[in-house]
C-alpha cells in the first residue's frame, strides 16, 4: 500500500480523498494556487505544495506543475478528483513515465471512453444502445448548423473531452446552433483544454441515469447500482438520488450488465460511471463513460457501504476487489443536494465573495453501513444519516476562479419519503451568509409535488420555473406554523429586551400576549399563553398550536417543535419582527401589537428604484465581448454581450426594443454585481 498520496485537484473532493487516505493510515500532499493558499484541503493535508496563480489554465491543469510537485513531494501515488486533469490521458503518461502510480483507469481506457465520441462507437462495436449523432469533429458554426439539421432539432451540443455541464448547449434552431457552438467550444477551452465538439440528437423528456462501476486489475468488475440524476440545470445536475425511484430490478440489472461489459471491453480498472439516458418506456442509451470518481459518489457510497475512494485506491496499489457482485446490497435511500454559490432569485447566476457564516448542519451517521465515517455528533433518533463533503469554512473566500459548488449534502433513510423528508431539516438548518446560495430552491424542489412523486424528467427545471426562481409562497397551513412561531419567539425577545433595560418590573406579566402577525401579505390575530416548557398560541379564527423549543434572543437557528413536529428557522432580527428563511420561504415577519399593526397599514410603500433603462451585471465577471454600440437599435433578445464568471461563459439579451445610448465597460474588464455594463434611450 502506498504511503503518500497527491490529490491534484481542490475544494471538496480533494477533501474527501484526504479523509479516506487518513483513514487508511495514508500521507497525503495538497497542492494549491494563489487563490487558495488558505483552503481547507490545505489546512486538512499533511503537505501542500504551491503551483501557481489562480487560473486554473496556470495551476491545476498545467501537468508540468503538477508532476514538480509530485516529485518534490516524493508522493507514490496520484489522486486526480474529478476536473481538471482526471480525464487527460497525458497526465496519465506523464505519471507512468514517471514511476507514479495513477490513481484512475490505465491510459488506454481514458483515451477509449474519456472521448466521448470514440466511447460511442467502442459502446456501438459493444452492441450498447446509443444516443442518435454525429460522431465526426465540428469544423466550424456553419457546419454546426447543417449537421444538426441533419440529425434533427434539438440537439445537444457537447464538448468532446467535457464533463460537469461544461462545454454543453441545446439547441432548438439554426441560431442557437451558431450560438451553442461557439459558446460550447470557448467553454471547452477553457475548462479542458481541448476545444473539439461533437452533436447528438437531444431526447425529449429524458430521465438521467447512471451506473457506477467498480474494476481492478485482475480482470474482475461489479456494478454498485444506479444514481438519479435528472434534477439538473443548465446541464449541470443540482440534486441526485439512489437508486432511482423509476427502475424495476430487470432493468437495473440490464443496465448494469452493459456497463460492466462496457468496462471489461477497455480494460477498465478503477471506479467509473456509465451514463444512460432513460425515456418513459425505460428504454436506455448510453450517453458516456466517465472515467474518474463522480460528484454524486456519496448518495451510492450510502447505500451501498462501499467506501469508493478508498477501492479506488486499493486498485490502484494491485489488489483485487474485495467484492463480488453478489455481495453488492442495495440499503435504504439516500439524497444529495449541490449547494452552490449562484444567486437563485438572478437566475442562478455565480456569487463571490466571503462567507461571514457557514454552519452545515451536524453531520450524524445512524445507519450501520456508515460505520466507519468519521462523522461528528451524536445519531439522532430513527435510522437517518446526515452527510456533508465540503471544501469551505467561515470565513473562507468563494472565488470567481473555480466550480462554484459550495457543498454536498447528503441524507441517508430507510425509505425514499424519509430520505427526502431528512433532507428538508438539513437544508433548513444549514446557514450560509455573505453570498448567493441556492438552499431557497433545493428546498423548493424537495416540496415539489413533481419531485416527491419521482415523476420528473431532466426538463424539470425548466418546465416547473420556466421563468427562473422567485422563491416560495407557501401555503396557509405552513405560514400558521411559522406566525405562531414567531410570535411565541417575539414575546421571549420582548420579555428580555424589559429586563435587560429595567424598564419594568413583573416582566412577563407587563408584556401583551395579543399579537397581530404578518407575513407573506396575510396577517393573524394570535394570543399566546406561555408556560415553562413553551407557549400556546391560539389564533382568533383558527386553532391553537403547541409551540416548543430553546431558541434564545441572538440566536440565528431556531429549531423548533409545533405540535410534536419539527420546525427549523434561520432568523434574523428586523424591526417588530424578524427575517425568516424556512423551506425556501425568504420573508419578514412583523410581530407587532394591534395598535401597532393598525399604525403600520397606513405607512407607504417604498419602492425599488428604476433599473429598466439599464443593462446591469447581473454577477462579478469579467467581459468577453461586447454585441452591440453605441446608437444601435437592439430588439427584443438580441445578444448585447458575453459576461465570463466561474469557467461559464453568460450571454446577456435586450429585454425589450431600444437603442443603446451609453456603455460603460469593453472586453476583458472585471465587473461587480449591478455595476452598470451599458444604457438605453
Amino acid at each position: 500500500m502506498f504511503n503518500k498520496i497527491l490529490i491534484a485537484n481542490r475544494g471538496e473532493i480533494a477533501c474527501r480523498v484526504i479523509k479516506s487516505a487518513r483513514k487508511m493510515g495514508i500521507k497525503t500532499v495538497a497542492i494549491y494556487s494563489d487563490a487558495d493558499k488558505h483552503a481547507l484541503h490545505v489546512k486538512m493535508a499533511d503537505e501542500a505544495i504551491h503551483i501557481g496563480p489562480p487560473p486554473a489554465n496556470q495551476s491545476y491543469i498545467v501537468i508540468d506543475k503538477v508532476m514538480e510537485a509530485i516529485k518534490a513531494s516524493g508522493a507514490e501515488a496520484v489522486h486526480p478528483g474529478y476536473g481538471f486533469l482526471s480525464e487527460n490521458p497525458k497526465f496519465a503518461e506523464a505519471l507512468e513515465a514517471a514511476g507514479v502510480a495513477f490513481i484512475g483507469p490505465p491510459v488506454g481506457a481514458i483515451k477509449s471512453m474519456g472521448d466521448k465520441i470514440t466511447s460511442k462507437k467502442i459502446a456501438q462495436e459493444a452492441n450498447v444502445s446509443t444516443v442518435p449523432g454525429y460522431m465526426g469533429l465540428i469544423e466550424d458554426a456553419e457546419d454546426a448548423v447543417k449537421i444538426s439539421n441533419q440529425v434533427g432539432y434539438p440537439v445537444m451540443i457537447k464538448a468532446s473531452a467535457g464533463g460537469g455541464g461544461k462545454g454543453m448547449r441545446i439547441a432548438w434552431n439554426d441560431d442557437e446552433a451558431r450560438e451553442g457552438f461557439q459558446s460550447s467550444k470557448n467553454e471547452a477551452a477553457n475548462s479542458f483544454g481541448d476545444d473539439r465538439i461533437f452533436i447528438e440528437k437531444f431526447v425529449t423528456q429524458p430521465r438521467h441515469i447512471e451506473i457506477q462501476v467498480l474494476a481492478d486489475g485482475h480482470g474482475n468488475a461489479v456494478y454498485l447500482g444506479e444514481r438519479e440524476c435528472s434534477i439538473q440545470r443548465r446541464n449541470q445536475k443540482v440534486i441526485e438520488e439512489a437508486p432511482s425511484p423509476f427502475l424495476d430490478e430487470t432493468t437495473r440489472k440490464a443496465m448494469g450488465e452493459q456497463s460492466v461489459a462496457l468496462a471489461k471491453a477497455v480494460g477498465y480498472a478503477s471506479a467509473g460511471t456509465v451514463e444512460f439516458i432513460v425515456d418513459g418506456d425505460k428504454n436506455f442509451y448510453f450517453l458516456e463513460m466517465n472515467t474518474r470518481l463522480q460528484v454524486e459518489h456519496p448518495v451510492t457510497e450510502l447505500i451501498t457501504g462501499v467506501d469508493l475512494v478508498e477501492q479506488m485506491i486499493r486498485v490502484a496499489a494491485g489488489e483485487p476487489l474485495s467484492i463480488t457482485q453478489d455481495d453488492v446490497t442495495l440499503t435504504g435511500w439516500a439524497v444529495e443536494s449541490r449547494l452552490y454559490a449562484e444567486d437563485p432569485y438572478r437566475n442562478f447566476l455565480p456569487s463571490i465573495g466571503r462567507l461571514t457564516r457557514y454552519r452545515p448542519p451536524i453531520e450524524v451517521a445512524a445507519c450501520p453501513l456508515l460505520a466507519n465515517d468519521k462523522w461528528q455528533g451524536d445519531a439522532p433518533e430513527g435510522p437517518v444519516a446526515v452527510r456533508n463533503d465540503t471544501g469551505v469554512f467561515e470565513g473562507g473566500e468563494i472565488s470567481m476562479y473555480y466550480d462554484p459548488m459550495i457543498a454536498k449534502l447528503c441524507t441517508w433513510a430507510p425509505t425514499r419519503a424519509e430520505a427526502i423528508e431528512a433532507m428538508r431539516v438539513a437544508l433548513d438548518s444549514f446557514e450560509v451568509e455573505g453570498i448567493g446560495h441556492n438552499i431557497p430552491f433545493l428546498s423548493a424542489v424537495m416540496d415539489h409535488e413533481k419531485f416527491a412523486s419521482g415523476n420528473m424528467t431532466t426538463a424539470f427545471i425548466a418546465e416547473e420555473y420556466p421563468d427562473g426562481f422567485a422563491g416560495v409562497e407557501l401555503d396557509d397551513a405552513a405560514l400558521r406554523r411559522i406566525a405562531a412561531t414567531c410570535a411565541a419567539m417575539n414575546r421571549v425577545a420582548e420579555i428580555r429586551r424589559t429586563r435587560v433595560s429595567g424598564r419594568l418590573d413583573n416582566h412577563e406579566r407587563r408584556v401583551d400576549n395579543k399579537a397581530c402577525v404578518t407575513l407573506q401579505g396575510t396577517t393573524y390575530n394570535v394570543v399566546i399563553d406561555p408556560d415553562q416548557n413553551g407557549a400556546s398560541v391560539a389564533f382568533e379564527d383558527g386553532p391553537s398550536l403547541r409551540i416548543e423549543g430553546h431558541w434564545t434572543p441572538g440566536d440565528t437557528l431556531a429549531e423548533m417543535t409545533v405540535d410534536g413536529a419539527p420546525l427549523v428557522l434561520k432568523v434574523d432580527k428586523i424591526t417588530h419582527g424578524f427575517r425568516i428563511r424556512s423551506r425556501g420561504g425568504d420573508m419578514k415577519v412583523h410581530v407587532r401589537s394591534r395598535r401597532q399593526a393598525e399604525l403600520a397599514a397606513l405607512m407607504p410603500e417604498k419602492l425599488p428604484p428604476d433599473t429598466s433603462k439599464l443593462l446591469l451585471c447581473p454577477m462579478p465577471g469579467l467581459v468577453v465581448k461586447l454585441d452591440v454600440e453605441v446608437g444601435q437599435e437592439v430588439q427584443e433578445g438580441q445578444a448585447l454581450c458575453t459576461i465570463e464568471a466561474m469557467k461559464m461563459e453568460n450571454i446577456l439579451r435586450a429585454e425589450k426594443t431600444a437603442v443603446v445610448s451609453k456603455i460603460n465597460a469593453g472586453a476583458g474588464d472585471s465587473l461587480a454585481v449591478d455595476e452598470v455594463i451599458m444604457e438605453f434611450e
